[in-house]
């Protein structure tokens, strides 16, 4: 899972630069890397794009199983 953690974060790191950049400068930095315009897309960079959608979707359902086992084990200490 470790591992898996470091890939998601990696891919959330990729994609909140990518949003930031588009915001402030209205580049597309994944784009860019693939040859593209800002806002072209290319079989590679739709893969980069699904990718980081995927890393948020995990990094939200483990952060939300994360704090269930949390709670589950502060009520089962105050017992």
């Amino acid at each position: 899972m470790r591992k898996l953690d470091l890939l998601a974060g990696a891919l959330l790191l990729v994609g909140g630069l990518n949003w930031g950049l588009v915001a402030i400068a209205e580049f597309d930095l994944v784009a860019w890397i693939f040859g593209k315009d800002f806002g072209e897309t290319n079989a590679a960079s739709r893969i980069v794009y699904g990718l980081v959608g995927l890393a948020a979707i995990y990094a939200t359902a483990a952060t939300a199983a994360r704090r269930s086992a949390g709670a589950h084990e502060t009520a089962t200490a105050s017992r």
